[in-house]
């Protein structure tokens, strides 16, 4: 036991979080992440609304804006969908071992880098269609308005895809990446 414990105190901790401080990481983490997905569930669910009640109490819509009605709706059901799928595994995660959690972040980095690939793409397609759609039927008739808006349009489309996802997509992957070596590190040091 005695060399178990010198073994112990002799190991390098450098700039590894305590056990406190780990346990804390990862209740945060977990609030964070839960927080974050039922936030993106109830915006979905709050623009299905707004969508469906703008389409039952305006009279005269477009086939243009119907259909970008529709392409919202399905961008809102993509949203709620995979966080609504992927929120049972946060709220799983309650006491897990330090090998446990480590896997519980790889595979939430294998998800958030198929999240980033494909299904943030659709969702912002969708979107983005919908949004130009459902736009037409308010400004076809003022080239000033069609020039104005399709202008911030595709400016906020082209922020959105190239500067601020990217951004979002390093910034949040650093911090797990970061989460998960430090977790490595302790990992190494116990086996």
């Amino acid at each position: 036991m005695n060399e178990l414990k010198a073994i112990w105190q002799t190991a390098k901790t450098d700039g590894l979080p305590t056990a406190t401080e780990m346990a804390a990481m990862a209740k945060k983490f977990r609030y964070e992440k839960l927080r974050n997905k039922v936030l993106s569930i109830a915006v979905g669910v709050i623009a299905i609304v707004i969508m469906l009640v703008f389409f039952f109490r305006t009279p005269t819509l477009e086939k243009s804006t119907i259909v970008g009605i529709a392409f919202t709706l399905i961008a809102c059901i993509i949203l709620i969908y995979t966080n609504a799928r992927s929120i049972k595994r946060f709220v799983n995660l309650k006491d897990y071992s330090n090998r446990e959690f480590v896997l519980f972040l790889e595979q939430t980095r294998r998800n958030q880098l198929f999240y980033y690939k494909y299904t943030q793409v659709f969702g912002l397609v969708f979107s983005f269609i919908g949004l130009f759609l459902f736009m037409y039927q308010f400004v076809n008739h003022q080239p000033i308005l069609i020039l104005l808006f399709y202008t911030v349009a595709v400016a906020w489309t082209m922020f959105m895809s190239l500067y601020l996802r990217p951004r979002n997509f390093k910034k949040q992957s650093a911090k797990l990446n970061n989460m998960l070596s430090s977790l490595k590190k302790i990992n190494d040091q116990l086996q």
